[in-house]
């Protein structure tokens, strides 16, 4: 059996490193993907910098990390559907559903989603694994670099904006934090007829990626007249749909600030914080909401690939490096300090 460059996380220790370990073999119903692209993603560096843990489970005691994979198919497992090829372009759903729970049972959904690279070996390696029901074939005008952003940095503010927000045309949208999923989400509100949108992040560099995105205002948040231009942009109504992009108690306070009567506040950015609501009688008395959003489902995945393919969106500005496997710590701790203010780095296997 040969070996693969794989980036593993240690779930004892919390330490992240490069290790050869053996190639996988592709079990019933999966197939084996050789590796192309794989992106690094924020809750990638949270699970190294230990803001995200994980517990070791039975006989399991580190994982392969990244969940934004692209590829071609290079083994094909027992009892693999016809129309999956070797050769063939796929990106890799970011989790698959558990199989198990009383909703998988009865097919209509699934109550503790897995999460590719969390609960199961990822995309960070030169070989990976995936059930066959997680793929989505890339059509050949789409490059691999952009398909493997797809999923998450793209596919989870799109679900976020058309289903959990569930987002009008011409309601006002603010998103904080203009990372990698703010920069994806200022162009999805966009597109789907947001007005005004308004942007916030405290580096003046995301800001001015905000304007260049489409944004029709970028201020800090830290600012003292924040709250005035918000008014002043909405006609004095506030924000119809908030999205926290970052997951920061401080973001999510100061957003139930600006919202609109019946106003939606969108959690997007994972933390391990408690939620509060500071202005609890005025929330109630404005009929506003709070909702928790968590990744996308595969007919997102199918839906983007659409929309890409046929030029009603862009994401070509959206790789911002890329990056040999090897490197993988080093695009981490570039993503940590915000060396460069990168959208997405992408490791190349």
């Amino acid at each position: 059996m040969g070996t693969m460059l794989a980036g593993r996380l240690n779930l004892v220790t919390g330490q992240f490193g490069m290790e050869r370990v053996p190639i996988p073999e592709p079990r019933p119903g999966e197939v084996r993907i050789k590796v192309v692209a794989a992106g690094i993603c924020l809750s990638d560096v949270h699970l190294i910098d230990g803001t995200l843990r994980l517990k070791p489970r039975e006989g399991v005691t580190s994982v392969t990390l990244g969940h934004e994979v692209a590829g071609t198919i290079d083994k094909l497992g027992a009892g693999t559907e016809a129309w999956w090829k070797v050769g063939a372009r796929v990106l890799l759903q970011a989790g698959q559903s558990c199989g198990a729970c009383v909703l998988c049972m009865r097919r209509v959904g699934c109550v503790q989603p897995l999460t590719w690279g969390v609960d199961y070996d990822g995309g960070w390696a030169e070989y990976a694994l995936a059930r066959q029901d997680t793929l989505v074939a890339v059509p050949d005008g789409l490059p691999l670099d952009q398909a493997a952003i797809l999923p998450d940095a793209v596919s989870t503010p799109y679900a976020a904006i058309v289903e959990t927000a569930a987002l009008r045309p011409a309601e006002s949208v603010g998103l904080w934090g203009i990372g990698g999923l703010g920069a994806h989400a200022v162009q999805l509100v966009r597109a789907f007829g947001a007005a005004p949108i308004l942007a916030f992040d405290p580096l003046p560099e995301a800001r001015e990626r905000a304007l260049a995105l489409g944004a029709d205002l970028a201020l800090d948040p830290r600012a003292p007249d924040v709250r005035e231009q918000v008014l002043g942009w909405t006609e004095g109504r506030g924000l119809d749909v908030a999205l926290d992009l970052v997951g920061m108690p401080v973001v999510r306070e100061q957003a139930q600030t600006l919202m609109a009567p019946r106003g939606r506040l969108v959690l997007v950015g994972l933390t391990p914080e408690p939620l509060t609501l500071t202005r609890s009688v005025a929330f109630c008395a404005t009929m506003q909401q709070a909702r928790g959003h968590y990744g996308s489902r595969l007919e997102h995945l199918f839906q983007l690939v659409k929309l890409t393919r046929l030029g009603r969106l862009d994401f070509s500005r959206s790789v911002s490096a890329v990056l040999p496997l090897a490197d993988a710590p080093l695009g981490v701790e570039r993503l940590m300090k915000k060396r460069g203010n990168p959208i997405r780095l992408v490791l190349h296997p």
